[in-house]
């Protein structure tokens, strides 16, 4: 196959980038998680709000770099067998680091002391979390990135309609053992009925009986990155800025109508990643990437993306880092009333945050504290962000 012709940087593409992740620091760390409005929380089940769409996004967003990046270097004679083992290296890394993540409080708590190494890494075997956010986003890059590598873009489209059709025939005609076909309730389902039988124990925590990050569900999830390489794809042609942007705008919709039709056979569920999910939010995506692709890199309008663009450039390391920082919030301990110790996330939210909400007069609601609470934290890691961003310190994994 021939090179591809590169195109120059999309500084909007760093700025999308570094929006959603300041948006995903946002709504994982209130001050309170029982003060949240409504939109900073997950949909219960079927629905979504405006916290469904970060991780989507984010997803698509590795999707349009994947040829982006990869046209520079075939561009500059790499081969793709070459890139594939960069792809599987990186991949690994990025894995490697949510079962870090996953880790890090049994590595902080004392278990390891109480244990010792023998008795907590055993520990560890039996009920680590085994996926997640950063699990699958090295998977969806993984599977993305093969396919970009092996198929033109109608292989590409082919792939994920295979992928959204073949998961949804799955969920609605696999009978699940005792159960029955076609269930989409929490319980029940084929998503989780393989994620118990496989995971067990190492599924999310904080149902024990399924994983949002899941296995089955990883196939539309692959779909959501491969619309984002279609999307990619069609940025790196030689078409004028004013058609791209039309176009992306058109499909975009088309996509928004075709995820809203769909969700009446199967329903919009983010933790299931339904088929109309992935839909509805690559939709979503291409739209306002559009405006924002406009907007900086066709108007030029680029002094109010700067925050977003700083963390853009570092998005894996700000997840990481936040991921560590909001842990030790948890788990470091400092001295409360009565002799009790409190943790220092809460000595933070009720000396600093909570304060503000009580009084004769007081400044807000516990709610708008919370938020208060979560703004802080993502004003911390843009001053980090910012810090890495000087030293051009960029975390490549």
């Amino acid at each position: 196959m021939n090179a591809p012709p590169v195109a120059p940087r999309l500084v909007s593409l760093d700025a999308f980038r570094g929006a959603t992740i300041a948006a995903m620091l946002l709504v994982n760390n209130p001050g309170s998680w029982s003060d949240i409005y409504a939109p900073l929380k997950h949909a219960e089940w079927h629905g979504w709000t405006f916290t469904d769409t970060v991780f989507p996004f984010f997803l698509w967003i590795v999707g349009v770099a994947i040829p982006l990046s990869f046209a520079k270097r075939l561009g500059q004679g790499a081969r793709r067998s070459d890139l594939f083992r960069h792809v599987c290296l990186r991949a690994g890394v990025i894995f490697a680091l949510g079962l870090f993540l996953n880790s890090f409080g049994t590595l902080i708590d004392g278990s390891l002391a109480k244990k010792g190494a023998g008795g907590w890494c055993a520990d560890w075997a039996a009920n680590v979390r085994i996926l997640g956010v950063l699990q699958r986003i090295a998977l969806c890059y993984l599977a993305a990135s093969a396919i970009y590598l092996t198929a033109r873009w109608r292989g590409q489209i082919a792939w994920a309609t295979g992928l959204l059709a073949g998961y949804w025939l799955l969920m609605r005609f696999v009978p699940v053992p005792g159960v029955g076909a076609g269930i989409l309730d929490e319980k029940g389902n084929l998503s989780q009925w393989l994620d118990q039988l496989i995971l067990g124990a190492h599924c999310y925590h904080g149902t024990k009986f399924y994983d949002p990050e899941g296995i089955l569900s990883t196939l539309p999830a692959i779909a959501t990155c491969l619309l984002g390489v279609l999307t990619g794809e069609w940025l790196r042609t030689d078409r004028p800025a004013g058609e791209k942007i039309a176009w992306l705008l058109v499909a975009g919709n088309l996509l928004l109508l075709t995820g809203a039709f769909m969700d009446l056979a199967f329903p919009i569920n983010k933790k299931l990643w339904t088929s109309s999910f992935t839909v509805l939010m690559a939709g979503l995506a291409m739209n306002c990437f559009g405006v924002w692709y406009w907007l900086i890199d066709v108007q030029g309008w680029r002094a109010w993306a700067r925050p977003f663009v700083v963390f853009g450039m570092n998005a894996i390391a700000m997840f990481v880092l936040a991921g560590v920082i909001g842990r030790l919030l948890i788990e470091l301990r400092v001295p409360g009333a009565e002799g009790k110790s409190l943790a220092l996330k809460t000595w933070i939210w009720d000396h600093l945050f909570l304060t503000l909400t009580q009084g004769e007069t007081p400044w807000c609601s516990v709610k708008c504290a919370s938020l208060l609470y979560a703004l802080g934290f993502v004003s911390l890691f843009f001053l980090i962000a910012w810090g890495m961003y000087r030293r051009k310190w960029f975390m490549k994994v």
